[in-house]
């Protein structure tokens, strides 16, 4: 059986979409109908036709996804694909942090849960985080849970930013030490990555950013700061110039949760629908329509 075949097949049969995003597998991104970033796909979101959706990323973002279209069905091809950033903050400790600053406007970075999207302001993407900051009139924004990110939007900003919580980060991006990566070409730094080796990056930018750069800049040999698989997604979209990863080995376990196999599967039987409660959806979803109308 030819998977992608069949895959293609069935999309036209139940009426559905495939979203991917930037980090899964190649085989994976070619049977998608749309590839992006975070804000990309949240964007996508709210603009498909489809009656299915079924969402080749990791858990938060198919909440998301979810969350934007209540009244279509959401699948996630393995329950296994989800974020380890998302796990350092919680609804409790959002709660403690709003007891000390009272006055401070809650920024929640979309790798998180939908119960912690709940109870921010607004949420935001690695590609629009400076802007949405900048949006409000809060002088003191409690941002989470990226820490490295949080870093990076107070060097852009006058506002106090105060990391929700401190040690929150994703594994694969700091996993990128300075120390460890290759420098051989334009060098791009995904913002979760460290601030050491931000400092001595060409250009720091979300994965959708890095795509727009390559687009525009003349260098034809780039050096990628992100989740190995960002390569894949360049290569193919500019097969005129070259990427390398900074680090082979910086792989996200939870994105390769998904193949082609389960995505069949997922699609097949319409199975592991992502349900969020409406109480938590209805809350989260102004946070996100918000995040969408600034950017």
């Amino acid at each position: 059986m030819d998977l992608r075949e069949e895959i293609e097949k069935l999309k036209r049969e139940k009426n559905a979409v495939i979203l991917a995003h930037n980090y899964q597998r190649g085989e994976v991104q070619d049977i998608a109908d749309f590839v992006g970033d975070s804000l990309e796909l949240a964007r996508k979101a709210t603009r498909i036709d489809a009656e299915l959706i079924v969402f080749a990323g990791v858990d938060f973002m198919a909440e998301t996804a979810a969350i934007l279209n209540p009244d279509k069905k959401v699948l996630i091809p393995s329950r296994l694909a989800t974020c380890e950033m998302a796990r350092y903050l919680t609804p409790e400790i959002m709660d403690e942090y709003r007891r000390k600053y009272p006055k401070g406007a809650v920024v929640l970075y979309v790798n998180s849960t939908a119960a912690c999207k709940a109870k921010a302001d607004i949420t935001c993407t690695s590609a629009n985080a400076v802007k949405v900051v900048n949006s409000l009139d809060a002088e003191v924004i409690l941002f989470g849970p990226d820490a490295n990110l949080a870093a990076y939007v107070a060097r852009h900003t006058n506002k106090r930013i105060i990391p929700m919580p401190p040690n929150g980060h994703c594994y694969v991006h700091t996993n990128l030490g300075v120390e460890n990566i290759r420098r051989d070409g334009v060098l791009m730094v995904h913002p979760e990555c460290s601030t050491e080796l931000q400092e001595i990056a060409d250009v720091i930018a979300s994965t959708g950013g890095m795509v727009k750069f390559a687009a525009q800049s003349s260098a034809k040999r780039f050096v990628v700061a992100t989740e190995r698989d960002m390569v894949y997604r360049l290569k193919r979209d500019f097969p005129d110039k070259e990427f390398v990863p900074a680090w082979p080995m910086a792989i996200c376990l939870g994105m390769k949760q998904i193949t082609l196999e389960n995505v069949y599967r997922s699609l097949k039987e319409e199975i592991h629908e992502i349900r969020v409660p409406e109480e938590i959806a209805e809350k989260a979803r102004r946070a996100i329509q918000r995040m969408l109308e600034v950017s």
